[in-house]
């Protein structure tokens, strides 16, 4: 199921809209230089972990082999930081619609998540 294009579509746009959140919020959170670097560093931090931690196969070589519980604890805690970010900048309503769409994107994909809880390194 979690190969369906669908379901690879929202979750790519999950991904793009997670770390451009993080930017807004970055922007959001200082009125000195500081926004600069929050909104350039976050995104890029969160991008970069990403990439790198991932579990054998997922779909290719991880180039950091990571046990499955670590990268789903990790996709929820920045969907779920995207998630309070929109909510902290007064975003509402687009936080909830967030949320829905994650919860549908990991009860969609539950073959995908059942193999993270049940991957060992």
């Amino acid at each position: 199921m979690s190969k369906n294009p669908l379901l690879l579509l929202i979750r790519f746009l999950m991904e793009l809209a997670a770390l451009a959140i993080v930017a807004m919020w970055g922007w959001h959170c200082s009125t000195d230089w500081t926004k600069y670097l929050l909104a350039i560093g976050l995104p890029l931090i969160a991008a970069t972990i990403w990439g790198v931690f991932r579990i054998p196969n997922d779909p290719n070589p991880a180039p950091v082999e990571v046990p499955g519980i670590v990268r789903l604890s990790y996709e929820l805690f920045l969907f779920g930081f995207s998630t309070w970010a929109l909510y902290d900048m007064g975003y509402i309503t687009y936080s909830y619609v967030m949320g829905i769409v994650i919860i549908v994107s990991y009860v969609g994909s539950y073959d995908r998540t059942l193999k993270m809880l049940l991957n060992k390194r």
